[in-house]
């Protein structure tokens, strides 16, 4: 069973990875066979390195600053459901549904996001 500080140190570490778009920070969330889902956006990366890709990928999402408030909703066993706001000046408000399903070694094996526009 996944505890509150190991979801809270993996999304310290996911939005420390989404500030450096460094390659280091985003493999050290993720096992080689990971999973990241998103939807509407229709994003199925399949596998540490699509992942990777995909993330530096998305780098420009960043320009003229953002931030990111989050709260744990609930941990069930190994899933974590987390509910989050980015706010980002280019692109606009978005609230998150996320559940993250953690491997024995504190990845995330399977990401799941909800986006909506508010």
């Amino acid at each position: 069973m996944v505890t509150e500080q190991q979801v809270r140190t993996w999304v310290e570490g996911y939005v420390r990875a989404w500030s450096s778009n460094s390659e280091k920070d985003i493999v050290s969330l993720f096992p080689p066979d990971a999973e990241y889902h998103e939807w509407p956006y229709e994003t199925h990366w399949l596998g540490r390195e699509e992942i990777v890709q995909g993330w530096i990928g998305r780098a420009a999402w960043q320009e003229g600053g953002w931030d990111f408030t989050w709260s744990l909703l609930t941990i069930n066993g190994d899933t974590a459901a987390i509910e989050g706001t980015g706010r980002y000046k280019e692109l606009g408000t978005f609230a998150n549904l996320w559940t993250v399903t953690f491997d024995r070694n504190g990845r995330c094996a399977v990401f799941r996001m909800w986006n909506n526009e508010v």
